[in-house]
C-alpha cells in the first residue's frame, strides 16, 4: 500500500475536522488529518453551546477528540501546515510542511475536506490582547450570558456595529457603541439605538485598561474613561486558508464557501465544513457539518469502490 496515498485528507483539526474523521475512521477509510495547530478560539475561556460540553476549555475539548480517534488505526494525525493543494485525474495532491522536517511532503488523497475555518479580524487597540477571550469578545451567543447585565462597551461602525449593539441589548441594557472615529451611522441607526438607549461614543480610543485579563476602562484620547466590564466587537473575519480559493471553489457574497448538501463544493471531490462554510458558526454546528460531509465522501468512495 502506498502510504502517501489515502482515501481522504482532512486540513483542519478542529471540531469540523475530528468529526468528519470520527465518521471516516468508523468506516475503515484511510485518512489523513492535518493539523497547523492554530484554533480560533484558543484565546477563550471555554466553549460554549455544545451539548454536554458546555464551559468546557477549548484545550481539554481538542484533547478529548482527538484521544477518542485512537482505537482507529487507518486515521493518521499529522502537525504542520497544508501549504498548497491542487487537483490531479485521480484525486488530489497537498504539499505538508512540517516542523520536523527541513522538505515538503507530498501526499494524495481521493478526496479533500477542508475545515480551515476562518480568523476573526481584531480591532487595532492598544491592550486589547491581554483582554480577548477574558473579557472581550465577538460572539454574544458564546459569551453573552457571562457579561449578562454588566456595563459594556459595543465596538463597531455602521450597519455592523448597530446590529451588534442591538442584539447584545438583550444581555444588557447597560452599553455603549464605541466608534473609535466617525460613526457612519445612518439617521434611522441612531434612532434604533436611541430607542433602546444605546449611547454613541465617537472619541478616538487611546487603549484599554483592567488587572488579571479583566477589562475595567476604555481610556479616550479626549474626553473622560468609560468604565465597563466587557466589549464585544464587530470588525469581520476572513478565511483561515486560500486552499479553496486556489482550488476552485465558488463563494458567496459573504465570503464563504458555497456549499451545498452534505458541506459539498463547486469542486467535485473537495467538501468544506465548519465555520469557512457558514455564518452559524458554533463549535456544535461545525462538528455536525464534519459528520455530514464525511457521510457524503464515504458514500461516494463506496460508489466508486463498487463499480
Amino acid at each position: 500500500m502506498d502510504k502517501s496515498r489515502f482515501d481522504v485528507i482532512i486540513v483542519g483539526a478542529g471540531p469540523a475536522g475530528l468529526s468528519a474523521a470520527l465518521v471516516l475512521g468508523r468506516s475503515r477509510r484511510r485518512v489523513l488529518i492535518c493539523d497547523a495547530g492554530q484554533p480560533r478560539n484558543a484565546a477563550s475561556h471555554g466553549l460554549h453551546l455544545f451539548l454536554t460540553r458546555d464551559g468546557i476549555e477549548p484545550a481539554q475539548f481538542l484533547k478529548i477528540a482527538r484521544e477518542q480517534l485512537r482505537p482507529y488505526d487507518t486515521v493518521t494525525l499529522r502537525h504542520g501546515r497544508v501549504a498548497d493543494a491542487r487537483r490531479l485525474a485521480d484525486g488530489f495532491e497537498v504539499v505538508l510542511e512540517t516542523k520536523d522536517s527541513a522538505k515538503e511532503e507530498r501526499v494524495t488523497a481521493r478526496k479533500l475536506l477542508l475545515a480551515t475555518g476562518v480568523v476573526d479580524t481584531l480591532p487595532e487597540l492598544e491592550g486589547l490582547p491581554a483582554f480577548y477571550g477574558r473579557s472581550v469578545f465577538h460572539c454574544p451567543y458564546c459569551d453573552g450570558w457571562e457579561m449578562r447585565d454588566q456595563p459594556l462597551a459595543v465596538y463597531g461602525r455602521g450597519e455592523n456595529g448597530t446590529g451588534l449593539a442591538l442584539e447584545l441589548s438583550f444581555w444588557s441594557r447597560d452599553l455603549v457603541l464605541c466608534t473609535d472615529g466617525p460613526p457612519e451611522l445612518s439617521q434611522e441607526e441612531r434612532e434604533r439605538l436611541a430607542q433602546r438607549r444605546i449611547e454613541v461614543r465617537e472619541d478616538k480610543i487611546r487603549r484599554l485598561e483592567g488587572t488579571d485579563g479583566n477589562l475595567e476602562r476604555i481610556e479616550f484620547e479626549k474626553g473622560d474613561p468609560l468604565p465597563v466590564r466587557g466589549m464585544f466587537f464587530s470588525t469581520g473575519n476572513s478565511q483561515g486558508s486560500d486552499l479553496a480559493e486556489k482550488l476552485g471553489c465558488r463563494f458567496t457574497s459573504e465570503g464563504c464557501v458555497d456549499t451545498g448538501e452534505y458541506e459539498i463544493t463547486s469542486v467535485p471531490g473537495v467538501y468544506v465544513a465548519g465555520d469557512a462554510s457558514r455564518l452559524a458558526q458554533f463549535v456544535i454546528v461545525a462538528a455536525a457539518e464534519g459528520a455530514q460531509a464525511a457521510l457524503a465522501i464515504n458514500k461516494e468512495l463506496m460508489k466508486e469502490d463498487l463499480d
